[in-house]
């Protein structure tokens, strides 16, 4: 029982952070600008991809000359890599934004998360830190979700668990990389903070899961994405690094 609660807290701390952008818009409007650049970024690229995948297709299958089911396949291929590639959209999301808005966000989670003391390092010192820490983030979450992606063909278990377990992963990892400036703010290094979050791992997954989903409807990433970053900076306030 004590897990679900920590689940549904997890989820009213995004519904915190968006009361908060809410009721300063300012800020609200302030985070769109990054969360802006990185969506039209990425529907470029995905268009690019949609508009070339079965030529990428029949370029990755050689092999499937001489097969009488050839065009069918590649077609299948095709449709398989453009949505790999929306699932890497949605993932990176976050790791994207906040690189390109780093202090944009810093300030907005500084405004949500007050500290007597913190932290404090240039934006251009901090930034090849985040990159480096945002690679390894993606690492790990292409360990888990490639061999998710295989098993989503597998009839029944695919279009069940798959899924479920899918979102749980992504869930969690995009709450790694949304507590990022919080923590870094406390002084904490990404081992330190992979540890906390695993401690924590309920409210992790209810707030990263809530955030996974509303990055799956078109648009509601760029919208979503300042609640977010307040969001996160009320779990780790609250729940993870509690202030005095």
């Amino acid at each position: 029982m004590r897990s679900v609660r920590d689940f549904t807290a997890g989820v009213g701390f995004f519904f915190q952070g968006f009361g908060w952008v809410a009721r300063n818009t300012r800020w609200w409007l302030f985070g769109l600008i990054p969360a802006l650049i990185a969506f039209a970024v990425y529907v470029a690229a995905l268009i690019f991809l949609g508009t070339n995948a079965s030529s990428v297709a029949e370029f990755l299958t050689p092999f499937a000359d001489s097969w009488s089911w050839r065009e069918l396949f590649r077609t299948l291929v095709g449709i398989a890599l453009f949505l790999g590639g929306l699932a890497l959209a949605v993932l990176t999301f976050a790791a994207l934004t906040l690189a390109i808005g780093e202090p944009f966000y810093e300030r907005l989670s500084a405004a949500v998360d007050v500290l007597e003391t913190e932290e404090e390092q240039p934006w251009w010192r901090t930034l090849p830190r985040s990159i480096r820490d945002s690679l390894v983030t993606l690492f790990y979450v292409l360990l888990f979700t490639i061999p998710l992606f295989f098993l989503g063909f597998v009839p029944v278990v695919g279009q069940t668990v798959v899924p479920v377990v899918g979102a749980a992963i992504s869930g969690f990892f995009l709450t790694v990389e949304l507590t990022t400036l919080a923590l870094e703010r406390r002084g904490m290094a990404r081992k330190q903070r992979f540890a906390l979050l695993r401690a924590n791992k309920a409210s992790a997954l209810g707030f990263g899961v809530v955030v996974f989903a509303l990055f799956l409807v078109p648009f509601a990433a760029v919208i979503a994405m300042p609640a977010a970053v307040a969001g996160a900076a009320f779990l780790v306030r609250n729940r993870l690094a509690p202030t005095p």
